[in-house]
């Protein structure tokens, strides 16, 4: 995805590289379609996509660790939303959604499916308000290197979930303005940060839980494929797999993801 101002006007813009790595706004098709232009335009466009390796690495068999950032975690309704969350993760890991990304094996990096290997919530140092990428990853390395969460490997991706209301902040970009969930690296530490969606961009007209493992598997597939932004699978016009089909949904062993983006069927599938 191209770096551009938010949909709303107001979310201010991506610094260089940023684009490749979001959950862009959902937007809505207009009420009173023209003659299926929309659909005729979107399909001719993603024809146009086609992924290409970029020589980087690979998540070949990702560990899934969630991480749950602020003050409402451990309070009844945060830890039902902590179970529901875990599970999708404990169930979409071995499905055929993992299975569609073999196609995007290369010499020495073969991709199979991952395994969720823990949980933990942290209300040290929460933001009350918003939270910077810069300030994600220092305490992630802060977790990851004194053990308050399960320390890196080179397969893992910790996903970490903010407080309903808190806004993630990457250079001039605000999610709920601009994207609706990100990952991103650290070297050779790779997550993802999602935020609660609270909005309409990010809700697309699903409940809250829907958008959330909706968006979380866009970034879960961008980042087996393309863990170190624009440097796996990418496409120079229309981004990272999960970009070119981004609001485009089907149930997966019972759970709201994503399409992701097929060379092979030249699609969204």
């Amino acid at each position: 995805m191209k770096p551009k101002a938010s949909p709303s006007g107001s979310g201010g813009r991506f610094t260089r590289g940023e684009h490749v790595r979001v959950v862009p706004l959902y937007q809505p098709k207009p009420k009173v379609p023209i003659e299926g232009a929309r659909e005729i335009r979107e399909v001719e466009e993603t024809r146009l996509a086609s992924l290409t390796y970029r020589g980087g690495p690979l998540l070949t068999r990702v560990e899934v660790y969630t991480i749950f950032w602020g003050y409402t975690w451990k309070e009844p309704a945060g830890q039902e939303l902590m179970k529901r969350i875990n599970d999708f993760y404990h169930a979409i890991l071995p499905s055929p959604l993992l299975t569609q990304m073999e196609e995007y094996n290369v010499a020495g990096q073969q991709i199979g499916h991952g395994v969720w290997v823990g949980s933990k919530a942290i209300s040290t140092g929460a933001p009350k308000v918003s939270v910077t990428d810069t300030t994600v990853r220092t305490w992630l390395k802060k977790w990851t290197n004194g053990g308050t969460v399960r320390r890196w490997t080179k397969n893992a991706l910790y996903f970490i979930y903010l407080d309903p209301g808190i806004v993630s902040v990457m250079g001039g970009a605000r999610s709920c303005q601009s994207f609706c969930g990100y990952h991103n690296n650290a070297g050779k530490l790779y997550y993802a940060v999602m935020p609660y969606p609270s909005c309409t961009g990010c809700l697309g007209g699903m409940d809250p839980f829907d958008a959330l493992t909706g968006t979380s598997s866009h970034e879960l597939c961008e980042a087996i494929t393309d863990p170190v932004p624009g440097t796996g699978w990418y496409d120079d016009n229309f981004g990272e797999i999960g970009d070119i089909c981004a609001w485009r949904f089907k149930q997966v062993v019972g759970y709201t993801v994503q399409l992701e983006w097929s060379n092979k069927h030249q699609g969204c599938i």
